[in-house]
């Protein structure tokens, strides 16, 4: 789908006088632009033109166009780790934590297309420009704080099976979502299925979520002794 145009300012105000309204307009433009056109093919006129700010505006807040991409990347990921509500999953009983968290980030992925466009566009620059933040990282640490204290409380309460790896598991609750959605048009042509509709989305984000519970509940037999069975029903009931 075509991005939808940045209105221009409305007002004869100019964009100083209203800095954070500047900033937010020019965040905008540049996420759609950088959507669209990729790092390279991004142009800060283009940018300037959507928002309805000088170019020089935009030098002045961010300083380049890769400082401007950095900062629509931070957002873009924590827009990620707010989604995924830590402390609400925290307070619930170990399973039903885990349920949300993948159910979280399954819905935050479907909602948000452009965070998977921007993923995939910072992967093919070796994450060079992830690693110049100091914001996004410590997200992560707080996101895997959380899957360790689900993982730990389940384990107490012999519903997890032991020795599971938080960065492990993380990276196939992402994964699940994030494969699918970044090639729904490619697996619906080749597969004969129409990965897009609505319906297949909800049937697939019920597949993920039983997936990764039914891997952290399936106890093996060398931990068995006294550990307690829960069966693992869908969201609908089955």
């Amino acid at each position: 789908m075509a991005a939808a145009a940045i209105p221009a300012k409305a007002s004869g105000v100019k964009a100083t006088r209203n800095p954070e309204a500047s900033r937010a307009r020019i965040l905008e433009a540049a996420r759609i632009e950088f959507v669209t056109q990729g790092l390279n093919g991004a142009r800060v006129d283009r940018i300037a033109e959507q928002s309805g700010v000088n170019k020089n505006l935009i030098y002045h807040y961010f300083g380049s166009k890769d400082g401007l991409y950095l900062e629509v990347l931070e957002r873009i990921y924590s827009g990620l780790r707010k989604s995924q509500k830590d402390d609400d999953v925290r307070g619930l009983p170990p399973l039903e934590g885990m349920r949300q968290l993948v159910g979280n980030t399954f819905d935050h992925f479907v909602a948000t297309p452009d965070l998977i466009r921007l993923m995939s566009i910072e992967n093919i620059h070796y994450a060079q420009h992830l690693k110049g933040s100091t914001t996004i990282k410590p997200l992560y640490g707080g996101l895997l704080d959380t899957l360790r204290t689900l993982l730990r409380r389940g384990q107490a309460d012999g519903v997890f099976r032991a020795e599971v790896d938080e960065v492990d598991l993380y990276l196939s609750i992402s994964g699940l979502a994030y494969f699918f959605l970044s090639n729904q048009h490619t697996l619906s042509w080749l597969l004969d299925r129409d990965f897009v509709a609505a319906k297949r989305v909800a049937g697939r984000r019920r597949h993920v979520v039983e997936m990764v519970l039914s891997y952290l509940t399936h106890i093996p037999p060398e931990e068995a002794g006294g550990a307690k069975t829960e069966v693992i029903k869908s969201e609908d009931g089955q």
